[in-house]
């Protein structure tokens, strides 16, 4: 797991740090593989913005919130970023359980394949 946080126009502090590394982190466990972050947050105007972007494996995670706090900013981008994980995993078990299984498909062929086909020949 490989976290890289990004202060843009704003002083980065270590209570920001360790809270967005903590809450990165928890991400993980949905994940199969290792994952590799990419924090920015950043100061535009009067608004917080905070800006992850996630790959693991071949998927690949994108998300940004704005808001008057940092902190509630860094909340809403991974409750969204969890979102995506959590329907991109449940649509590859989707497409998992709706697949016919190696013994189902042999005895579908089975039953396909005429009698006089296997051997014998009229």
């Amino acid at each position: 797991m490989n976290i890289t946080i990004t202060f843009r126009h704003m002083e980065g502090t270590e209570a920001v740090k360790k809270h967005t590394h903590d809450k990165v982190a928890k991400l993980q466990k949905f994940l199969r593989t290792a994952m590799t972050a990419q924090v920015t947050l950043a100061v535009e105007g009067l608004d917080h913005v905070a800006e992850v972007g996630i790959a693991s494996g071949s998927s690949h995670f994108h998300a940004k919130e704005h808001s008057n706090d940092m902190y509630a900013s860094i909340d809403m981008v991974l409750d969204k970023l969890e979102g995506q994980i959590r329907a991109a995993k449940g649509a590859s078990m989707a497409k998992k359980r709706g697949a016919t299984t190696a013994g189902q498909f042999a005895a579908d062929a089975e039953k396909a394949s005429p009698v006089s086909a296997r051997g014998s020949r009229s």
